[in-house]
């Protein structure tokens, strides 16, 4: 087994310099370690007085009770370096997810709880769901949509637990429309509107396949200011008419989002492929600015975990 002391070491250092970082900022939510120590492939992210313990998949063999053994020793020293109680620290074995899988249930059970971003306040559950209901890596995404929002009409697609729907509430949209095909999903995002204290015509829930949303909206002549997308890189849910490929359908999906924006509209764009390549084409077609340098945050070493662009639909 290897030598606790090293991972110990590394979450000591990073807690007292991104713990500082957290409270200065009104930030209960951060990625604390991210396979800092080769020999450690975790990631370990602070859910207020709560651990999500990430386990990376690298193939390494190890004999069953040697891995068991050191999965419980990992959890106990990260429970130790926070002062937490064990069951506090909430451990999944992270295996490549295709789809919504990621989105898919544990098995197990899972206890809701509010945390805060800011003056914001989002419903997460750390055991139920392969993910957590809060994804922290577009935490400045969401705080460049709330500080454009005002007065904006706003979509927010494939919008998971509607975290930006939120956002573009709190900057003073005048209306948000958050699409997302699961029905846990769209309840999910409910919720956080109303936790934030959203409710009423102006928040319009929509549970739709996308691509089918986007062709009724256009054919509908709908008109929006600002929308976000943020797509799986892969999706064969079998309540989709057709499969997602993020890398193939974005050039229809962008397209289809510049159709319904009103002339100097925004599309936020973003995706987690690693091997992403945007059409060449769509540079022709708007104003069009990579901002992922901008919206990865500083708790993220990994400074590829999305990227992110900001398209403005050309005036007439």
């Amino acid at each position: 087994m290897a030598d606790l002391s090293a991972f110990e070491n590394r979450l000591r250092k990073n807690l007292k310099h991104w713990g500082k970082w957290a409270r200065r900022n009104g930030i209960q939510c951060y990625r604390l370690y991210d396979r800092d120590v080769p020999e450690f492939p975790l990631i370990v992210d602070i859910y207020g007085e709560r651990v999500h313990l990430q386990e990376v998949d690298t193939g390494w063999q190890m004999d069953e009770a040697d891995y068991q053994s050191w999965l419980d020793a990992v959890r106990q020293r990260v429970a130790d370096v926070l002062a937490l109680p064990l069951d506090a620290v909430a451990l999944k074995q992270r295996r490549r997810q295709k789809g919504l899988e990621q989105y898919e249930k544990t098995g197990r059970e899972g206890v809701d709880f509010v945390v805060g971003e800011g003056r914001h306040r989002f419903i997460v559950n750390l055991d139920e769901y392969l993910d957590t209901g809060l994804f922290l890596d577009h935490r400045n995404t969401r705080r460049m949509v709330e500080q454009e929002a005002a007065g904006k009409r706003v979509l927010n697609l494939f919008a998971y637990t509607g975290s930006f729907s939120v956002y573009a509430a709190a900057g003073g949209a005048s209306e948000v429309i958050t699409v997302d095909l699961s029905n846990t999903y769209q309840d999910w995002a409910r919720r956080n509107l109303l936790e934030n204290g959203f409710d009423g015509p102006r928040y319009e829930m929509v549970r739709a396949d996308v691509f089918r949303y986007l062709d009724d909206a256009v054919e509908r002549s709908e008109r929006f200011d600002l929308i976000v997308m943020d797509p799986p890189t892969f999706s064969n849910s079998a309540k989709m008419q057709g499969i997602l490929d993020v890398q193939r359908d974005h050039p229809l999906l962008v397209r289809q989002c510049l159709r319904l924006l009103n002339p100097g509209g925004v599309l936020y764009f973003s995706n987690n492929l690693r091997t992403f390549k945007l059409d060449e084409s769509l540079v022709d077609e708007c104003e069009l600015q990579e901002i992922s340098a901008q919206t990865v945050p500083d708790d993220f070493r990994n400074k590829r975990i999305h990227r992110c662009w900001r398209m403005v639909k050309r005036a007439l």
